[in-house]
């Protein structure tokens, strides 16, 4: 990177940093520290939620899924605005009545101390091995471009999270998630219009995006009913519905974030705009991918996009192997431009005919590129051995490759930026059930305030250590985005089906929901390693299981001599 991209880089991250500790620098108590003092302005719980839920895997993968698979993934959150309005409806209402400092606290109210215990735990394991695959996003990326070692750049993503979450807790995290989405929609913005401009002059934005179109690139919508299908209309409005409500609903690091409102109007509001701008931004951000293929129809792409793999290849003996694929990746490239001009000039002209000519030409130049890349892939997992998808590698290979001086260090800055501010809710949430769920509840009840603040701190700090040490194996896992989805939904959906019976299911006591949990997440598990549906569907599953079982277990093996309790 150029000097000028270090100084921005730099610079920016600083700022972040130094706003976030000095806006919560007061002495704190341990509702200050958790929930920020219950203070926080709906537009702050808006984007504390958006940072939260936006990743750098969000900012380093969309775009370049869009690149490969085209634009259905936006169908992930068309479950979201409706999974919001229950939220508010239902959980907001009943979470600020009981004033509990972590959602599984209730569950002990309704149920008794073991079923709070294993929520608690469930939300633990997902959350801790989740915030490793947050962590190790970024420091692989910044691994490749500064040719540092991955522990190195795990070390720092994961360590300068844990300096302000330890320093400032919850008003730290919600204060930096300001200037962090201010900073990552305005870098992805100007991304999007860099993209534009790279274009050819005789090829405007429309123009791209009905190529990209006529490509299969710009697939929104797909109302196919398909159980093994991952992306349509019907997984995201069902299956994501019981996600994103069970994510948003049960998992600490959304909770705490809500809770952070100064009313349960203002938390209300906050998820209510949550659920309104969540699926235009991943729209944009999908499109810049989309954007990004275009631009790559009328530029050679590289035959891979993870430049270090590549010149680790070029010195091994597949060396003249690699080169000569890239040159018949080369060669496709130089006779296919042509064609996308053509297809361009028949789309203006609206000739029919020839844009199906061009098309078809197309579609039989993009599998010949598709081979020449399924060789090169092959050669290179023989040379380097590991993983071989450069999807998450797309988007940053373009910024570096083509952006201005200046845009890199800004562009680097937002992936680190979007990773701190999930890692960040992760580590309060982690330490909130810690201390709250585990410390204060079995170890030490009566303690005062000051003393479980310290425990927060040290529990912070613990888990920031786990989630690093997570990170250093976390390329066994495979895809980051599946990665991350695929170990939600293995949990969510159990956890949801906990919370559901003990809102609506007033004579099923603690005994049934806890083995019927335990039953259920037996099944999901097995559910996901026969590979029996598409892991979306998952979070259904988990949920109808647990409210099946708990209720059949009510039935048969009644808890005699203790009375339901109130949700």
């Amino acid at each position: 990177m150029n000097y000028l991209d270090w100084i921005v880089l730099s610079l920016t991250l600083i700022f972040v940093v130094s706003y976030g500790i000095y806006r919560s620098r007061e002495k704190q108590s341990m509702d200050s520290f958790l929930l920020a003092g219950k203070s926080m302005p709906w537009y702050h719980v808006t984007l504390s939620l958006m940072a939260t839920q936006a990743s750098a895997i969000t900012f380093l993968s969309a775009p370049g899924q869009a690149y490969t698979d085209g634009m259905r993934f936006v169908q992930f959150y068309f479950g979201l605005p409706l999974a919001m309005v229950v939220l508010c409806i239902t959980f907001v209402p009943k979470f600020s009545q009981l004033k509990v400092f972590t959602a599984y606290e209730f569950l002990e109210g309704r149920f008794d101390l073991r079923t709070r215990a294993l929520t608690s735990f469930l939300f633990l394991l997902q959350r801790g091995l989740s915030t490793g695959l947050s962590i190790y996003a970024p420091s692989l990326i910044l691994s490749a471009i500064l040719g540092w070692d991955i522990t190195w750049t795990n070390i720092i993503s994961g360590g300068i999270v844990m300096l302000y979450t330890i320093s400032g807790g919850s008003q730290a995290v919600s204060h930096t998630h300001l200037q962090q989405m201010a900073i990552i929609t305005v870098s992805m913005v100007v991304a999007g219009v860099m993209v534009v401009k790279f274009l050819p002059e005789e090829v405007s934005f429309t123009d791209a995006l009905h190529v990209a179109g006529k490509m299969g690139k710009v697939n929104l919508i797909d109302f196919t009913f398909d159980l093994n299908n991952r992306y349509n209309v019907w997984s995201g409005l069902i299956g994501g519905f019981f996600l994103q409500l069970s994510y948003f609903g049960t998992d600490q690091s959304q909770v705490g974030r809500f809770m952070t409102g100064s009313s349960p109007g203002q938390s209300k509001l906050g998820l209510a705009m949550n659920g309104l701008l969540k699926i235009p931004m991943q729209f944009l951000i999908l499109l810049v991918g989309v954007l990004v293929f275009a631009f790559y129809q009328f530029t050679a792409p590289p035959l891979f996009f993870n430049q270090t793999v590549v010149d680790k290849i070029k010195t091994t003996q597949y060396a003249s192997e690699y080169n000569a694929l890239e040159s018949q990746h080369n060669q496709i490239q130089a006779t296919k431009r042509p064609q996308v001009l053509a297809l361009t000039d028949a789309l203006k002209r609206g000739d029919e005919k020839a844009i199906e000519n061009s098309r078809n030409t197309l579609a039989k130049m993009e599998a010949s590129v598709g081979k020449v890349r399924t060789d090169a892939q092959t050669l290179l997992s023989k040379a380097n051995g590991g993983d071989t998808n450069d999807v998450n590698y797309i988007f940053l290979r373009f910024v570096i490759d083509y952006l201005p001086v200046g845009m890199v260090g800004l562009l680097i800055a937002v992936i680190l930026l979007a990773s701190m501010g999930s890692v960040a809710s992760a580590y309060n949430s982690l330490a909130s059930c810690t201390v709250v769920d585990i410390y204060k509840r079995m170890v030490r009840k009566d303690n005062d305030s000051h003393d479980y603040v310290a425990a927060s701190r040290w529990a912070t700090f613990f888990w920031g250590v786990f989630c690093i040490f997570v990170a250093q194996y976390a390329s066994r896992l495979g895809s980051m985005i599946e990665a991350v989805n695929i170990l939600g939904s293995l949990f969510y959906g159990v956890i949801l089906g906990i919370f559901l019976v003990a809102f609506y299911f007033k004579n099923i006591n603690s005994r049934a929901v806890f083995w019927g949990s335990i039953i259920g997440e037996i099944f999901v598990v097995t559910s996901y390693i026969l590979d029996l549906t598409a892991f979306l569907w998952l979070n259904l599953i988990g949920c109808t299981l647990v409210i099946a079982f708990a209720w059949c277990i009510e039935k048969i093996w009644p808890q005699t001599g203790v009375t339901p309790k109130s949700a």
